[in-house]
């Protein structure tokens, strides 16, 4: 009985690290966040969990980046904006496919569409601000 005890508080600081972050963490960093409170939690069970909860409902993988899956506590529907300088993934808070445009993309299209995601590329704010003050010191923007 104590084991599923320990399983339920693992699993409920997996998804409140998930939630508590805006940073749209892979599994790996959800463990590392969670290793020194529960030295015997396993990535294993973080990516378990995370998959779970993404099945349940109650969190979306935002997809592979950089050859590692990112996960969103959010699950209100909302955009996301990949920087392809360094990574990070960034909320655009907007939905661009409400229920009535899948449901007229569906007519048209004569598929059963469910949902819908939007992820935009580009260089973030902070990489352009890099990039901007390495070539007002005279060293060429990459």
């Amino acid at each position: 009985m104590a084991r599923r005890e320990n399983f339920s508080q693992k699993r409920v600081a997996i998804l409140n690290a998930l939630r508590g972050t805006t940073v749209h963490p892979t599994a790996e960093w959800v463990y590392t966040a969670l290793q020194p409170q529960y030295p015997d939690l396993s990535l294993g069970t973080v990516y378990r969990n995370l998959k779970r909860f993404c099945a349940e409902g109650r969190a979306v993988s935002v997809g592979v980046i950089n050859g590692q899956e990112h996960f969103d506590g959010t699950v209100v529907p909302h955009a996301h904006f990949v920087c392809t300088k360094c990574g990070a993934v960034l909320d655009v808070q907007k939905d661009f496919f409400g229920p009535e445009k899948l449901r007229q993309l569906s007519q048209h299209t004569g598929q059963r569409i469910e949902s819908a995601s939007v992820t935009f590329q580009g260089v973030c704010e902070s990489c352009q601000k890099h990039e901007l003050g390495e070539t007002q010191a005279g060293i060429p923007a990459q």
